[in-house]
C-alpha cells in the first residue's frame, strides 16, 4: 500500500512538474491536434478507445464505468459501492420515483440501465458508439434475467433512433463531455423526452467563468487540452453552460449541482488499481488508446485540485402538454 502511494504522489508531481514547464507554444499544439478532429473522427475514435479499453475495465472495476460518490469527500474504501451510490444520488437529486420507460445515452456496457431497470422495473434502452459495449451489455442483460427489460445497441447520442417524447427518463452518465455539439446533445435529450419526463445528466465541466473572464487562463485549458488528446473529448462547457441550454430548450425545474467533492478520491483510486500487478500489465495489453489514457489520469486529479474540472449534475423535466 505505502508503494502504491508512493507511486500516486510521484504521478501527481510529475503532472504538475510537466505542466510548469511547458512552453504556451506546446498548448497551442496539444489544442490545434484536438480541434483538427471532425466530429467523425471523434465518434470513432471514442468508438474505439472504448472498443479497447472496456473489458480492462470491467475487469478491475466491474460493470459501471463512471465516478463513485463520497458523501462530502470523505474517503472510503469500498469503491464499486461508491459507483452503485452515484446513481441513487443522481436519481435522489433529480427526485425520480418511478420510471416506466428510460434511455441510457452513452451507457458504457449498460450498468446504469441494468440498475434503474430493477429498481423501478422499467424498460430500458441504451446507446453507445462501440460494438463491443454493446454486446457485452446484451450479454449481461441475459445473464441477469433482464434480455427482455434492457436492450444496448450502436447508435449516434446525438441523433438517436427514437421516437420524439419516448422516455419518461432520459439518463446521460458521464457521457456529455463526448458530445462534440453540445446545444445539439440537448436539444436530441429533450426531443425524446415524454411530457413531464425528467432527464438526468451527470458529466465533466469546466468551472463557471468569472464576470468579466472570457475564457479559462492559458495553463487551466492546457491541462483539458492533454485530456481531451487522450479522451478523444471535444470542447468543454461548463455547467452554467447547460442550464442555459436546457432553459433554452423550454424546460422546467432546471437544477444543477457541483460534485466536485463527492468524487474527489476517484481519480487516486482508480489510478491506485493502474499501478497494480494487475492493472499495469492490462492497460499494455489493452492497446495504445488504453495506455494513453492511462497517462493523463493525474491530470484529472489535478484538474479537480486546481478547480478547472467540475462533476456537474444537471436536471429538467419537460412541461406537460397542458402545461
Amino acid at each position: 500500500m505505502a508503494t502504491a502511494s508512493a507511486r500516486l504522489l510521484a504521478h501527481g508531481r510529475c503532472a504538475r512538474l510537466r505542466l510548469s514547464v511547458t512552453a504556451k507554444g506546446s498548448t497551442r499544439r496539444v489544442r490545434a491536434r484536438a480541434a483538427e478532429r471532425s466530429i467523425d473522427e471523434l465518434k470513432a475514435g471514442i468508438g474505439d478507445f472504448y472498443d479497447e479499453s472496456s473489458e480492462l475495465w470491467e475487469s478491475m472495476w466491474g460493470e459501471h464505468m463512471h465516478h463513485g460518490y463520497y458523501p462530502n469527500g470523505t474517503l472510503r474504501l469500498d469503491h464499486q459501492q461508491a459507483q452503485v451510490d452515484m446513481i441513487e444520488e443522481a436519481l435522489r437529486f433529480a427526485d425520480v420515483s418511478s420510471v416506466s420507460r428510460g434511455v441510457d445515452v452513452g451507457c458504457g456496457i449498460g450498468g446504469s440501465s441494468r440498475y434503474i431497470a430493477k429498481k423501478y422495473g422499467a424498460t430500458m434502452d441504451a446507446v453507445t458508439l462501440s460494438p463491443r459495449q454493446a454486446a457485452r451489455g446484451n450479454e449481461l442483460n441475459a445473464s441477469a434475467g433482464l434480455g427482455d427489460k434492457v436492450s444496448l445497441q450502436v447508435a449516434d447520442a446525438m441523433n438517436m433512433p427514437f421516437d420524439s417524447g419516448s422516455y419518461d427518463l432520459v439518463w446521460s452518465m458521464e457521457s456529455g463531455e463526448h458530445m462534440p455539439t453540445k446545444p445539439q446533445f440537448v436539444n436530441e435529450l429533450c426531443r425524446v423526452t415524454a411530457p413531464g419526463g425528467r432527464v438526468i445528466v451527470v458529466t465533466w465541466c469546466h468551472r463557471d467563468l468569472a464576470p468579466g473572464e472570457t475564457s479559462l487562463s492559458w495553463d487551466e485549458q492546457l491541462i483539458l487540452d492533454r485530456i481531451c488528446d487522450a479522451y478523444y473529448l471535444p470542447k468543454w462547457c461548463s455547467v452554467a453552460d447547460y442550464k442555459d441550454l436546457f432553459e433554452k430548450e423550454g424546460m422546467e425545474d432546471v437544477r444543477t449541482t457541483d460534485w466536485s467533492d463527492e468524487v474527489s478520491w476517484f481519480w487516486l483510486a482508480v489510478i491506485g488499481t493502474a499501478l497494480t500487478p494487475q492493472g499495469l500489465t492490462g492497460v499494455l495489453r489493452a492497446g495504445p488508446k488504453t495506455l494513453q489514457g492511462a497517462l493523463v489520469m493525474p491530470l484529472m486529479q489535478l484538474g479537480y485540485r486546481r478547480g478547472v474540472i467540475k462533476f456537474g449534475v444537471i436536471t429538467a423535466r419537460k412541461p406537460n402538454a397542458a402545461d
